[in-house]
């Protein structure tokens, strides 16, 4: 038998949620999280339910009575207006009074009954009356005693039906036999600046004109970069290269001293991942780096990537933390037919796995202490889950408002599970989506699937590792159009900064997806002045994302129909509805395209009948638009795209004040 037969409401359905509550939802600080469930019960009795919400600190927020929305479904909502970790319930039990005021509503008004639901009804509100404070209880009590007396039964029943004292009875009624969900939910809170941001990443120790190849070097970098309106500068690694098998120019096993390596291969006879490389500067010329992007409004994002070069003092000093081979060396780094002989992974199935994991939260708190507030993680996939979730959940225990970028190119389930136990934010396959089908079908995926409670996309049109077949020897409209979809699609973007700025589009050999002369490997020196630099439609496209919410949030993008499949087109909408931008974007960068887009002006607030004036906020044009259909030319050679911003509609003499 149950524990408490008596409990005869149901609740199903209970959403969000992510599998089963095993893992948080996410949401950003200032977010309402909207809580729905199926709450019935047997019979005709009403029920109530509420929502109940525990805060970071464990401190209840109180309950919420729950909104009807018809067929048993109800809604609650409440504001996360802190960081950590908020909990969440429903609870619900069967309404007696309103089960009784329900069925009032429906007798004829000579039902001989009716002294005795007045009768219930009085017992009922003195109960309530009995737990409200004084000043409450008094109206309790003074329909009690209506009900008691010998006033008339049509103002009993007028009393009875009352909203205001149906919401004082509930209030402070106990209920009884309550069912509860069957367990606590959490909403995993995030700073504001989880919710939109764009990225630009460079690599510190190679020189930008006369600028650059130390961090203290960097400032004029920095400059650059806040100018074309970026919101975080991301570095890679920036600790010891090792010097064992060191890799030179395009991933060759080097011979020359003279050859930088690679950062991802860490650790050298100089330190390990608490130290700052001698070539690129000090430890204090890192912060003195940090304080400098943030006197210009940027964020940086440091590289962590758990893995050594074969030379780092890890080596050495804890030989059981990587794996070793039957002929005693250690295995070094392989992804078939891929080998990475300057690095050797760790072991996470070693024997002392509880102080490599110690070790590696050291590491984060390390750069944490030096100014570093996101982290980029280097290929979490290939680390234990169990040791991702223990961490990020450890480390935002003590900082929750540290983000965790997962760089995950692997199998959907793999990057959803890294999303599920805490990364704030996940790559995604955008880089390989490039048809109009690909792309509404993915963004459709990552904006309406079960993974918008956690998944948060993070989109990249290149990488140091990727330079993607659609850009390789591509024209400047290929860059544009790429860009355009990245920081319109996705609230979150990042861009592989000088080279994606001047366009390098020349891959190693045919039919690799790596840079010939990758920056990874060497030093390279860039010419951001060069006229033809992408600079100022980056930084316009950029000035556009922020003065624009719609811009910046996920949920609300819809595709719209176009007669051409070399054209998209998608909408979005800020949460109040006031703020609306369509994006149309040539996805062929060799020849113009045209098309007929399918955007009703209801959707700018403007009466059906009324012509829309559209501002392109790329070309600064404007064109009026009337009717469900509309005509877009866009040649690449001009600009692939088209972003804009119906500015309202077209007034007639019917609108002036005086014409009646």
């Amino acid at each position: 038998m149950p524990a408490d037969g008596r409990c005869r409401v149901v609740i199903e359905a209970l959403t969000p949620m992510v599998d089963c509550g095993r893992f948080p939802i996410k949401r950003v600080i200032g977010d309402t999280v909207i809580v729905e469930a199926d709450v019935f019960a047997d019979g005709h009795d009403a029920v109530a339910c509420v929502l109940c919400v525990r805060k970071p600190s464990g401190r209840t927020l109180g309950t919420t009575r729950m909104t009807a929305l018809g067929n048993d479904r109800y809604q609650g909502r409440f504001v996360v207006a802190e960081l950590g970790i908020y909990h969440y319930t429903v609870r619900a039990h069967v309404d007696r009074f309103g089960s009784l005021t329900q069925e009032l509503a429906r007798r004829p008004a000579d039902d001989p009954d009716l002294a005795l639901v007045f009768q219930q009804a009085a017992l009922l509100i003195a109960g309530a009356a009995a737990c409200a404070p004084a000043r409450e209880a008094r109206p309790l009590r003074v329909v009690q005693a209506l009900l008691e007396g010998q006033a008339s039964s049509a103002d009993k029943r007028t009393a009875l039906l009352d909203e205001v004292l149906a919401e004082r009875v509930y209030r402070f009624s106990q209920p009884a036999h309550e069912t509860a969900w069957t367990q606590e939910l959490a909403v995993r809170v995030d700073p504001e600046s989880a919710r939109a941001a764009a990225w630009y990443e460079f690599f510190p120790r190679s020189r930008w004109g006369s600028a650059g190849g130390r961090l203290g070097d960097a400032g004029p970098i920095l400059t650059h970069v806040a100018a074309m309106g970026f919101d975080v500068v991301y570095l890679p690694p920036i600790s010891p290269i090792g010097t064992v098998r060191r890799k030179g120019p395009n991933n060759t096993v080097s011979r020359d001293p003279a050859d930088v390596g690679s950062p991802w291969a860490i650790g050298s006879a100089e330190g390990g991942h608490k130290d700052v490389a001698q070539a690129l500067g000090t430890l204090a010329d890192f912060r003195a780096f940090c304080a400098e992007a943030e006197r210009l409004g940027l964020a940086v994002a440091l590289d962590i990537a758990f893995q050594c070069a074969p030379d780092h003092p890890y080596v050495t000093e804890h030989p059981q933390w990587f794996r070793h081979r039957p002929d005693g060396s250690i295995q070094y780094a392989e992804n078939p037919p891929k080998k990475y002989q300057d690095i050797y992974p760790l072991d996470f199935e070693t024997e002392d796995w509880q102080a490599l994991w110690r070790e590696l939260k050291g590491i984060v708190l390390f750069w944490i202490d030096a100014g570093v507030r996101i982290f980029r993680v280097d290929n979490p996939h290939t680390k234990a889950f169990a040791f991702w979730e223990w961490l990020i959940d450890a480390v935002r225990a003590e900082h929750p408002d540290v983000l965790f970028l997962a760089e995950a190119f692997t199998r959907p389930k793999v990057m959803h599970r890294l999303a599920k136990l805490g990364f704030t934010h996940s790559y995604t396959y955008f880089t390989w989506r490039n048809s109009k089908h690909e792309l509404i079908a993915y963004f459709t995926e990552l904006t309406r699937g079960p993974g918008r409670e956690y998944f948060r996309p993070h989109v990249w049109p290149n990488t140091p590792d990727i330079l993607p077949p659609y850009l390789q020897h591509a024209p400047r409209a290929a860059f544009i159009a790429r860009l355009v979809l990245a920081a319109t699609l996705s609230a979150n973007y990042g861009i592989y900064g000088p080279a994606f700025e001047l366009m390098e589009s020349v891959p190693r050999e045919p039919g690799s997806e790596e840079y010939r002369d990758s920056e990874k490997y060497e030093r390279r020196t860039w010419d951001v002045a060069r006229p033809d630099s992408l600079q100022a439609i980056i930084a316009r496209i950029n000035a556009i994302r922020h003065a624009h919410p719609a811009l910046k949030a996920d949920c609300r993008l819809v595709f719209h129909a176009i007669d051409n499949d070399n054209l998209i087109a998608y909408s979005k909408t800020s949460d109040d509805g006031a703020s609306v931008i369509l994006v149309v974007v040539n996805l062929d960068p060799y020849h113009r395209q045209s098309g007929w887009v399918e955007w009703p002006a209801q959707v700018a607030g403007a009466p059906a009948d009324r012509a829309v004036q559209m501002h392109d906020l790329l070309s600064d044009a404007r064109y009026l638009w009337s009717g469900g259909r509309h005509y877009v030319e866009l040649a690449p050679e001009q600009m692939p795209a088209h972003i804009f911003r119906p500015r309202g509609y077209v007034g007639t003499e019917h609108d002036f004040d005086y014409y009646s």
